[in-house]
């Protein structure tokens, strides 16, 4: 495949092209008036005079005033003198009324796919304006390397435009169910208790308490989503070792691996100690590993490997569970979504863990991205600075 030229190359050769054509077709006019001019005149010469003219010509030391005499007997002085003549004038405005339509037509025509092009993006952004996001433009191919990259980053920005508005409207389902769910249970419990169909102990008001911490638990997780994308997540950096945290983490989650019949294998992590808000980073932690327990463990265990670069940490979670199709892996990340869309709170979470993971790294400076693993599985890597 051609490597697309730069616009200022792409416009330069063809201005180059215009301009270097113009001087040519003006030369060629140039020299065909003067041709038809010189024969029109030799044409009335007597043939032994214009051979012995011709012979002047080749040959003009010492007989110039001989050669002299030829050209004021047949030609016109006029055109022979120094400067230009009312008939160089002709010439000149005739090039330019011949010249002019041509240039302006080829210049039309050489540019007019780059000003259509423009043309079109224009009009796909007003379509944008109004409320389409489901305009794509095709890449061409013949056009200059910075305007494929523009209609390469409309294509992206309408996409995610499309992924930010589809979250919005599910997330607006979502939320309201998941602030619904957890409140009516609590509220019919709290009813059932003040009609006598509940008795009124410690047991039935424990069962409220517990729907409404995770009505807070759900709040306290958008409460985080909202300030880390205001750029207002509070850090409390101290140093400490990446290591040491992750192993603390895996032991808290050494009830659930032991009951799923799995483990971490744990390799490469004899990293540098990071600045960064450790409560935050272990929240990272906890959130993958809770996303292996619940969709990845039943395909093998989940291998964690540790990669020092020059500017920080690299940490790399992978498991060999069912993944997730290319639609999927671009919304992995988004709020509330949930690969499964029919199981429960309860089964599934509520959609956020993955999208505060993203949060806190992004607070950091740091990185999180999501891929397919070869042979199957997920891949998710967290990259952290030193600062």
């Amino acid at each position: 495949m051609k490597r697309p030229v730069s616009l200022w190359q792409w416009v330069g050769w063809r201005m180059g092209f215009i301009a270097s054509g113009t001087v040519a077709l003006m030369s060629f006019i140039m020299w065909l008036r003067f041709y038809w001019w010189d024969l029109g005149i030799k044409s009335k010469i007597p043939a032994d005079a214009r051979v012995q003219l011709e012979k002047l010509i080749d040959h003009p030391a010492g007989h110039e005033a001989e050669l002299w005499t030829y050209i004021t007997k047949y030609y016109y002085v006029d055109d022979i003198l120094p400067g230009i003549s009312g008939a160089d004038w002709w010439a000149v405005l005739f090039l330019l009324i011949t010249a002019l339509p041509i240039i302006v037509i080829a210049g039309f025509l050489l540019l007019r796919p780059l000003s259509k092009r423009f043309i079109e993006i224009a009009q796909a952004a007003q379509k944008v304006a109004r409320g389409n996001l489901k305009v794509k433009l095709s890449i061409a191919e013949k056009m200059p390397l910075e305007v494929q990259q523009l209609t390469s980053d409309f294509n992206s920005m309408t996409q995610r435009l499309r992924l930010y508005e589809q979250e919005v409207q599910e997330s607006s389902a979502v939320l309201a169910h998941e602030l619904r769910t957890p409140l009516n249970a609590a509220m019919g419990r709290v009813r059932g208790m003040l009609d006598e169909v509940f008795p009124a102990n410690e047991e039935q008001l424990g069962l409220v308490l517990h729907q409404l911490e995770h009505l807070n638990y759900l709040v306290d997780d958008l409460l985080l989503l909202s300030l880390a994308q205001a750029g207002q997540l509070p850090l409390t950096k101290t140093t400490f070792t990446v290591e040491a945290l992750l192993n603390e983490r895996i032991n808290w989650f050494n009830p659930q691996l032991s009951a799923s019949g799995r483990t971490i294998k744990v390799t490469s992590l004899a990293l540098d100690p990071i600045a960064a808000d450790r409560n935050r980073i272990g929240q990272v932690f906890n959130i993958l590993l809770d996303n292996y327990l619940r969709y990845a463990s039943s395909g093998g265990d989940l291998q964690i490997e540790g990669q020092s670069t020059p500017d920080g940490i690299c940490l790399i979670f992978s498991d060999r569970g069912p993944g997730l199709s290319e639609e999927e892996m671009q919304r992995v990340f988004q709020r509330f979504w949930r690969q499964e869309r029919s199981r429960d709170r309860r089964a599934g979470g509520s959609g956020l863990g993955l999208s505060i993971a993203l949060a806190i790294c992004a607070a950091h400076s740091g990185t999180i991205t999501a891929s397919q693993r070869d042979g199957g599985g997920m891949v998710f890597e967290v990259k952290l600075p030193f600062v």
